[in-house]
Parts: structure tokens; C-alpha cells; sequence
């Protein structure tokens, strides 16, 4: 079966990456499966890109999804990138595929969700009223309020030594431009973010932060961006006060939501034992995929 491989116009440009895309077709022009290639833009992440790759069941085994990731290997070798990503569920054809294509395991994850309506509202509030000597709760919604936009810049180095394994993922570069501009393209998409910070009284500065993207309808579920400390501050459950407020936030907001989802490094120990605590289900597992260019 004759396939053709045509690169599209993708105009998802972000202000730290921009995308390639192909499709794959047969010779009456069917659609047989696409791929995008996502190439980062900021500093300390410029040697990296990123695969997605879908073909549709009934046409694989056929030689498509080795064509589409061909034209993506060439044109991230053209663009001068060293580390090539992709994800696949464990244990799934992409997971097969990628192993096939010389792809090496680097990364494993655990997916997990929260479901809002089995939360006990009594446990959560008794987590969230600890005292914490020394630290305060705050939170916003949308950008970070101008007086905590450098801190809230600053803070996010708590991501820097995150568990990573083997994935050559760079370093991301934070400043107050670059914090704006996240919390502009999630309004964008018509969603909400909600952010809850704990902050340290004796300096004014943030210790740590944990972000929650919600649907613009505030249904469905959901979705955890992230949950980090920093080093100097860690050994006081800020992690786990944070993101105890965030879920207490969350229902009283948005009593439609139906539920909390995240995912967390298997080697990343600490945050597995908050979610637990917090009772997210782990739902799947994933493997992060890395090919050196």
C-alpha cells in the first residue's frame, strides 16, 4: 500500500516552542495516522524536541508509523536537536513502537486521579489546618499578582532537581516574562489555573507552589501542572499542605468537577507518598522515551 507523507502547516506557536506536523495518507487521500513535532524555543532547552505519533489501529503493522517517524527524526536532526522525547503507555503498541525505532527507556511514570466525590471534606480541612511555625498559605487565579511575580519566578527552580532518571530534558529557564506568559496561554485556551503558594513570613519570599488547570465550564477533571518546594524549605509537609489546599480549593469553587488528575515519577518518592495520603488512585502507567540525535 503506497503511503504519502505530507508535511502540514501547525499554527500552535507558544512563547517557548513551536510544532511540525505530517500527515499520513493513502493514495486516495485517506487519513492514516500524523505526527507532531514539537520543537522548544527557550533557553536550556533549545537540543530538544518532542514526539507524538498516532496511526490508527487498522493500519498499523503497515509501515505508516515508520515513515511518519522518519520525516520527524530528519527534520529534528535538521533543526540541530540532540534528544528526541516521546511517551507511550507501558506496555502498549507505542510502547512497542518506540522501542522498536531505538528509543530507550528513561523515564517511568505513575498517572493517578482524584475523584472529588469520595474526598472527605473533614480529612482535607485537618491536613490544610496544621500549623506550619513560620509559613503561610496564599493563593490566586490566573497570573501571579505583581508583588509576588519575581518570588513566584524564583521559586520555580523547586523543579530543577526534580526526579528525572536519564531524560535529557535541559534546564527551563524562569523569569517573571515567562511565568506571565504560561498563565496567559492557559487563559487563552479557556481554562482556569488556580495557584496556592506557601510563603515564608520571616523574608516575604515563596517556599514552594502547587498549580491546578481547570476546564473553563469547571467540569470534568482537573489537572494537576505541578507541586515543588524549595530545597531550603523542604522537611515541613509544604508539599502536602499546598496541595491538600489546592483540593480543598477546588471543591468549594467548582462543585461540578468530578475529579484531580497527576502524574508523578516512579523514583519521585516524596510526591507518591502525598498522593497517596491524599487518596489519588493511580489509573496507568507511562514510560518516557528518550533518542539521542
Amino acid at each position: 500500500m503506497p503511503v504519502r507523507v505530507t508535511p502540514l502547516t501547525d499554527p500552535e506557536t507558544t512563547p517557548s516552542s513551536r510544532r511540525l506536523a505530517w500527515l499520513a495518507s493513502d493514495a486516495d487521500g485517506v487519513p492514516l495516522g500524523s505526527a507532531f513535532l514539537r520543537l522548544f524555543t527557550k533557553e536550556g532547552q533549545e537540543h530538544l524536541a518532542e514526539l507524538e505519533i498516532a496511526v490508527h489501529p487498522g493500519e498499523r503493522r503497515k509501515g505508516v508509523g515508520g515513515l511518519l517517524l522518519e520525516a520527524a527524526v530528519d527534520a529534528a536532526r535538521n533543526e540541530e536537536r540532540r534528544s528526541l522525547l516521546a511517551q507511550a503507555e507501558d506496555a502498549s503498541p507505542g510502547d512497542l513502537f518506540l522501542t522498536a525505532g531505538g528509543f530507550r527507556r528513561v523515564l517511568a511514570l505513575t498517572y493517578a486521579r482524584l475523584p472529588l466525590a469520595d474526598v472527605d471534606p473533614a480529612r482535607i480541612a485537618e491536613v490544610t489546618q496544621r500549623p506550619h511555625p513560620g509559613y503561610e498559605l496564599t493563593h490566586w487565579d490566573g497570573a501571579v499578582p505583581a508583588e509576588l511575580a519575581q518570588t513566584f519566578a524564583d521559586s520555580r527552580r523547586a523543579m530543577d532537581d526534580m526526579p528525572m532518571e536519564g531524560t535529557d530534558y535541559g534546564t527551563v529557564v524562569w523569569d517573571v516574562d515567562r511565568v506571565l506568559s504560561v498563565a496567559e496561554v492557559i487563559a487563552k485556551r479557556g481554562e482556569l489555573l488556580h495557584t496556592v503558594a506557601a510563603v515564608d513570613r520571616s523574608t516575604g519570599s515563596i517556599a514552594g507552589f502547587s498549580e491546578l488547570v481547570v476546564p473553563g465550564d469547571g467540569r470534568g477533571d482537573g489537572q494537576h501542572y505541578g507541586t515543588g518546594v524549595l530545597p531550603e524549605h523542604r522537611g515541613h509537609g509544604l508539599g502536602l499542605w499546598m496541595k491538600a489546599e489546592s483540593i480543598r480549593l477546588a471543591r468549594l469553587r467548582h462543585p461540578e468537577l468530578d475529579g484531580l488528575l497527576t502524574d508523578t515519577a516512579d523514583s519521585n518518592s516524596p510526591m507518591l507518598r502525598i498522593n497517596d495520603e491524599l487518596g489519588y488512585l493511580p489509573t496507568h502507567k507511562a514510560v518516557e522515551y528518550q533518542l539521542g540525535l
